[in-house]
């Protein structure tokens, strides 16, 4: 496969969590979305919104879900998962139900299963033992609705306290597990705050990585905006490696939605 086309195959997913703000709620975002001109979408949490009204407004649009994140419980109280908190592994279960039967009703095929906040009740063996132990019985349950789990390192400055930060821990934890139906979620965002050497590390995680989202650091707005990265040379890196599927536009917008997207023709990607 040539270079070109590899860049033509990675779509973008607008991630409408964070752009599209300015149309209102969830389900006008779909609409501004397709107005704009994507074709795939991603989103963070569309429980406050029940599944067939989503579905619905996929059907409306035309647009096709690519990703969702797993049932984050109670936000307003600080709750953003529970896969790697002791204690927590019937809400767990619970949680990751309901993101099945979610994804299911959107025709989703891939979630990332967010690992919670540390507990400062447990050290950190407690943390990853649970969370390799939860991510089990969620692969189990993944590789029946054939649907593949992601797990994704976040900064400690963008979510302080979260408990998956190093890649150290996400590779760890898939290498052991070694199931197709669990993959690493690659943020170039979080890769940067949290370790820099993003191209050495985009070619030594691309083997178990399963989707990609894009920003720019620090301030995470689109990826034309002056910043420390270079996307026009992060996205040949992600060429060489060999990734040829969705991107997800998980970033602020400095303006407006519409008018960000000026990154994509200069990296040489399309909807």
């Amino acid at each position: 496969m040539s270079d070109i086309n590899l860049l033509r195959n990675m779509k973008v997913a607008a991630n409408l969590s964070f752009m599209f703000g300015e149309a209102g709620g969830l389900l006008s975002r779909y609409r501004a979305a397709r107005n704009a001109g994507f074709l795939v979408v991603e989103c963070a949490f569309p429980y406050s919104v029940p599944a067939q009204d989503v579905a619905a407004a996929l059907q409306e649009t035309g647009l096709k879900q690519v990703l969702i994140n797993s049932d984050p419980g109670d936000t307003q109280a600080g709750e953003l998962g529970f896969a790697a908190i002791p204690g927590k592994e019937v809400r767990f279960r619970e949680s990751l139900e309901r993101s099945i039967s979610y994804a299911k009703t959107l025709g989703c095929h891939k979630l990332h299963i967010m690992s919670g906040r540390r507990s400062a009740e447990h050290d950190e063996s407690a943390h990853v033992t649970t969370l390799e132990a939860n991510l089990r019985h969620a692969v189990s349950r993944l590789v029946e609705e054939n649907i593949t789990g992601l797990i994704e390192p976040i900064n400690p400055v963008s979510i302080p306290g979260y408990f998956l930060n190093n890649y150290d821990t996400a590779v760890s934890v898939i290498e052991k597990i070694n199931s197709p139906n669990l993959r690493l979620q690659l943020d170039i965002f979080h890769l940067q705050m949290i370790c820099g050497n993003v191209s050495n590390n985009i070619k030594k995680l691309m083997p178990i990585t399963g989707h990609v989202q894009i920003a720019q650091a620090p301030h995470r707005h689109e990826p034309s905006c002056s910043g420390e990265l270079d996307y026009v040379f992060i996205f040949s890196k992600l060429q060489e490696a060999g990734y040829s599927e969705y991107v997800g536009a998980e970033y602020t917008p400095s303006t407006s939605s519409s008018d960000s997207l000026q990154w994509m023709d200069q990296c040489g990607l399309t909807f």
